[in-house]
């Protein structure tokens, strides 16, 4: 597979991307602590069913530019990231996927502008609204972002005993050298701190919009931050149709646990002639 390695100027942001692939396209966007490389199993999987595949690295990540400010971090800015990535690519409409925060982001980016987005896959996020009302035990599960939203202290936290935080996130050695070989540089790790510091009006009462997308839910069950309820109740908020499919046996980052359950899932969805919601 004939990975591609890009780079464009976003609104003064210079921005990273990967693609692979032709056809209609869909855009993967990754989370908390990842780059586009946590998509490595999906992206051939979804080229070779005849998808062009687009994987940034978002604000902050990767080798994508990492604004010094806080405020960077907000949900609009990141939105506006991927818009107008796909304006720059002539992209009127796309597919979505999106993991964690980037999850998060396809939510809100297909509550502002559904006309943008044929499909979108919410993987372990579910729709704000259903998090925000998911109850007292999924804010417990929350407990770490407490922790994050200490500047300096977080920080020094998670480099302790040789990144020992992140060491228990996984038992993948070689995904916890990528998450070191992009957190080490200076700032960075601050700036995937700021998606949680610059974002805490995401956890407060909302008006959100439900959406006119159609959406496949996938969670997985070992996942230890988001409990099912908050993504079976994601059915409330989607006018266009909700598809949930739940991979027993897979942690949060399904993308290495569950790759090929994963993969056949993406494939039905998004794949030009598949089932949709």
């Amino acid at each position: 597979m004939n990975l591609e390695s890009h780079f464009v100027d976003v609104h003064g942001l210079r921005m990273h991307y990967v693609s692979a692939g032709e056809g209609p396209a869909v855009i993967l966007l990754h989370g908390f602590p990842d780059t586009h490389e946590i998509w490595r199993h999906q992206i051939p999987a979804l080229a070779a069913r005849g998808l062009r595949v687009i994987a940034p690295d978002m604000r902050g990540y990767g080798q994508t530019d990492a604004p010094e400010s806080m405020g960077a971090y907000a949900v609009e800015f990141l939105c506006a990231d991927i818009l107008g990535l796909m304006d720059k690519l002539g992209l009127d409409k796309v597919s979505l996927v999106g993991h964690d925060w980037g999850g998060l982001i396809g939510w809100q980016l297909c509550m502002n502008a559904p006309q943008r987005f044929v499909r979108f896959v919410a993987m372990s996020t579910g729709h704000p609204a259903a998090i925000a009302n998911a109850g007292v035990t999924q804010q417990m599960r929350f407990w770490y972002i407490l922790g994050f939203l200490m500047p300096v202290v977080a920080e020094h936290a998670i480099r302790a005993n040789d990144w020992f935080f992140l060491r228990q996130l996984t038992n993948r050695p070689e995904q916890v050298a990528i998450w070191r070989r992009a957190l080490e540089p200076e700032g960075r790790l601050s700036a995937a701190l700021n998606y949680y510091r610059a974002n805490l009006k995401l956890g407060r009462p909302h008006h959100w919009c439900p959406v006119e997308v159609p959406v496949m839910g996938v969670w997985s069950d070992r996942d230890p931050a988001l409990g099912e309820k908050q993504m079976l109740d994601s059915v409330h908020h989607c006018r266009a149709g909700f598809r949930y499919e739940r991979l027993s046996g897979a942690g949060h980052w399904m993308q290495l646990s569950a790759t090929d359950r994963l993969n056949a899932l993406l494939i039905d969805f998004l794949q030009p002639g598949g089932q949709g919601a």
